[in-house]
């Protein structure tokens, strides 16, 4: 690997003469490949070796191909680098009441998936990414693992400044210089450079700046990079703990999993996973306590009112929930059931005063489960349905496909249901995992898997690697 002169200079200089040349050598070998299985959706083992500091990740023998894998698009697992589920770790560690968490910079959705699964049950999780493209990624990958208790956002850091106290925990996982992807991705090594190591240390101040204030005194601050140089990690954290007023935390690590800790002489706790100590990606983390004071609460505005059947706009009544929707659910008094547009959307009751607060001041994208999209008379059951752990056992009538049917399916190509299948809306499984919806209209069956989601390749390789 052909690497910028001053990124060596400076890392040598980090590392020490010792131990750069591994360092090195590391970034010449083979990436790891890791999952997380989803094991609200999926118990089935799997083969392979448990990463050592986050007991729901696995190291794969084999890099499986994942797109050709129906059960990767049911949500029943993620692929996720090893060296970031170490935030596994800080939540197990800090968090056993349930919680309102955010994760700032969330695209594509590992560390969320992550956060959600390991969250105590009662908390919600807020992802949010600032770019549009991307938040859309993030809302698939959160909708495909199934877990009610989501919001997605498209928002800014700053748009959440006025949310003062509304956050127990934040992960910021901020952009950085990406030195920590060298060795998958040639991009970054092309990219790099001494200004924009600049350019990310200024601009990660200024999102922690931005987003302090909606964390309440006592939270926590879960602080990430995927890069090496100091003033993007170990500099930032000192930062933070004196300019905004944090206390720094350790998390309880074992000396043979190869974590790094502090290499600037300071004597504070952080977190460097380095390839030729760990079996990982470069990864860097802190975890911070901001410091203690009075709780200000957010309250939601209220509401225009109606005037004669319409509101002030003038605009029609909203249309009313059909009967069937609650039905479809495991707990619908849990629920909250609103008109969204078109759709019907169920939310958490619990959860209602931040969700409130959440629509009034930034932008959601996707929040609890879409249940269905009303057309007419109809009633049209959603994939956000098909794939939540909250759907109904029993809801609608199963029909279990081959492998070459589901990869069809997900390629949104029409296909031929059983006679014993009965028509309206059925839900597909494979292996018994709920893949989507289709509407069986006898000579057959109309595909509502989602067009933007459908494998786009036409073929399949010689060789199929599953995970389960």
């Amino acid at each position: 690997m052909n690497l910028p002169q001053s990124f060596v200079e400076r890392t040598r200089q980090l590392l020490g003469d010792e131990q750069y040349p591994l360092f090195e050598q590391a970034l010449g070998t083979e990436v790891p490949v890791s999952i997380r299985p989803n094991r609200m959706k999926c118990n089935l083992p799997v083969a392979g070796e448990p990463v050592p500091w986050a007991p729901s990740g696995v190291y794969l023998e084999k890099r499986p191909t994942f797109t050709f894998d129906p059960l990767f698009h049911a949500g029943c697992y993620y692929v996720q680098e090893a060296s970031s589920m170490f935030v596994e770790r800080v939540l197990r560690e800090y968090v056993q009441e349930p919680v309102v968490m955010l994760d700032l910079c969330a695209a594509p959705g590992g560390k969320s998936t992550l956060c959600r699964s390991a969250l105590p049950e009662g908390s919600l999780l807020v992802a949010n990414e600032v770019m549009r493209n991307r938040s859309q990624i993030l809302a698939e990958n959160l909708m495909k693992w199934g877990h009610p208790e989501v919001v997605v956002t498209n928002n800014d850091p700053a748009d959440f400044t006025d949310l003062t106290h509304l956050f127990d925990v934040i992960l910021t996982d901020v952009p950085c210089s990406g030195e920590g992807m060298f060795r998958k991705d040639q991009v970054a090594v092309d990219e790099w450079s001494l200004e924009n190591v600049d350019i990310c240390w200024q601009r990660q101040r200024r999102i922690l700046s931005d987003i302090w204030p909606a964390l309440k005194p006592g939270g926590l601050l879960i602080y990430s990079t995927c890069t090496f140089n100091r003033e993007e990690d170990e500099d930032n954290v000192a930062w933070i703990a004196r300019e905004l007023g944090a206390d720094m935390l350790e998390v309880p690590v074992e000396e043979a999993w190869g974590i790094t800790g502090n290499l600037i002489g300071d004597s504070f706790p952080v977190y460097r996973f380095l390839p030729h100590k760990v079996k990982g990606e470069g990864f860097f983390l802190a975890v911070l306590r901001k410091h203690a004071g009075e709780v200000e609460t957010v309250e939601p505005r209220a509401e225009k009112k109606k005037k004669g059947g319409k509101d002030v706009k003038g605009k029609a009544p909203q249309l009313s929930v059909p009967k069937e929707a609650k039905d479809w659910l495991q707990e619908p008094g849990d629920y909250q059931l609103t008109i969204n547009g078109t759709n019907v959307q169920a939310f958490p009751k619990l959860h209602e005063t931040v969700y409130t607060l959440l629509q009034q001041n930034v932008k959601v994208i996707h929040a609890g489960i879409t249940l269905g999209e009303m057309k007419g008379k109809d009633l049209i059951p959603h994939h956000s349905l098909a794939m939540s752990t909250a759907l109904a056992d029993g809801a609608f009538p199963k029909a279990e496909v081959t492998y070459e049917q589901a990869i069809a399916y997900l390629r949104k190509e029409s296909l031929v249901l059983d006679t014993g299948v009965p028509r309206g809306y059925v839900l597909l499984t494979y292996q018994n995992i709920p893949l989507g919806f289709m509407k069986n209209i006898g000579n057959r069956a109309n595909n509502l898997y989602p067009q933007e989601w459908r494998i786009r390749s036409g073929y399949l390789p010689e060789e199929i690697v599953t995970v389960f």
